[in-house]
């Protein structure tokens, strides 16, 4: 039982980890998306999200630190430059991972995980979006051209008067009115 340990191993000795997760964080990094089995999405996830906290402050040491994980320069030099900027407002979870069902030979369950903040598309639908409230609001966004007929409980385009739609609802209502209204 592997109670207690927080390591996933992806069946891999501790070195071929470690450089397997650099690898695949440079190329986070550099390409802002990547596709691989959803195991190692969750481990590089544990794995980056802690340096790309590092890289909000720009130290020598916080680089050093960076550097001695990722194994790459081009790819802390672009840490520190692009990513922190985009991320320097936000308290973490820095990657989302997306599952994208199995792959076809092995049947191994993919994911794509990237940045959040580099995905455009997404962000501009959240952005636009507006929270709505359960209150009752101002009725002043009503167009008065349509009127609300509560008979069949439908819009109705009309042009007459209130009161004349009145007379036509009463008269759909009861026949007898309409020769009332007639006699006056």
């Amino acid at each position: 039982m592997r109670h207690g340990k927080k390591v996933k191993h992806l069946g891999r000795k501790t070195a071929h980890r470690k450089s397997m997760l650099a690898n695949m964080s440079c190329s986070l990094i550099e390409h802002k998306r990547i596709n691989t089995t959803l195991t190692k999405a969750k481990a590089l996830k544990q794995f980056i999200e802690p340096i790309i906290t590092k890289s909000k402050a720009d130290t020598t040491h916080n680089r050093r630190l960076a550097f001695s994980s990722l194994r790459d320069k081009n790819a802390v030099a672009e840490l520190f430059r692009e990513v922190a900027k985009k991320i320097g407002d936000r308290p973490g979870g820095y990657t989302r991972v997306i599952k994208l069902g199995n792959r076809l030979g092995d049947n191994a369950s993919m994911a794509m995980i990237e940045l959040v903040d580099f995905n455009e598309v997404y962000n501009s639908e959240v952005k636009t979006k507006k929270k709505s409230r359960r209150r009752g609001g101002s009725k002043a966004n009503i167009d008065p051209s349509k009127k609300v007929v509560d008979v069949n409980e439908t819009l109705v385009k009309d042009d007459s008067s209130p009161e004349e739609s009145l007379d036509k609802e009463s008269s759909a209502l009861d026949p007898a009115l309409d020769d009332k209204k007639k006699e006056e």
